[in-house]
């Protein structure tokens, strides 16, 4: 039997090594799309359904006079909108202290069986100048230009979560 020279074992350990990296990289890429959430605004919600289940992050801003409250105060009811479409949420669960009417919401949840948003998840932030750049972006899509340029500033995210979640 021939033994092997020191530089092809350096090429089959490479070899073997660049083989276990990718192997490792499909595993990693397919655990992350079951919990990936994928930023949509209403608009692209009503050009193409979500299917039920499927997890998204739903930003706009909240619609003025659409916000209710379930008769025994616990589910929230509102609408996000781009100003171009609209879809209803429903929340059940802590509403960050800013959440407001004509302010930049980012809801993470799934639509129901009846085609109804569920959000688990709220995020609000504390300045009012601030809206999420992906809630910008949506809506100057859609022709609503939007004050002053988004920050990409980290710091105030409030986030309220289903406790139950």
């Amino acid at each position: 039997m021939a033994v092997a020279k020191p530089k092809q074992q350096r090429l089959v350990l490479a070899l073997a090594a660049l083989a276990v990296l990718a192997v490792a990289g499909v595993i990693a890429a397919f655990a992350l799309e079951d919990t990936a959430a994928y930023f949509k605004a209403p608009s692209d919600i009503a050009a193409e359904q979500p299917t039920p289940g499927q997890v998204i992050r739903l930003g706009g801003l909240v619609k003025e006079g659409s916000v209710t409250r379930s008769a025994d105060g616990l589910v929230l009811n509102f609408t996000v909108t781009d100003m171009k479409a609209d879809t209803a949420v429903s929340y059940r669960g802590l509403v960050p202290d800013l959440f407001r009417e004509k302010q930049g919401v980012i809801a993470t949840g799934s639509f129901d069986g009846n085609g109804r948003f569920v959000a688990k998840e709220l995020l609000a932030k504390h300045d009012e100048n601030y809206m999420p750049p992906e809630v910008a972006k949506a809506l100057e899509k859609n022709g609503h230009p939007v004050k002053g340029a988004p920050t990409a500033s980290v710091g105030g995210d409030m986030v309220a979560g289903d406790p139950a979640a």
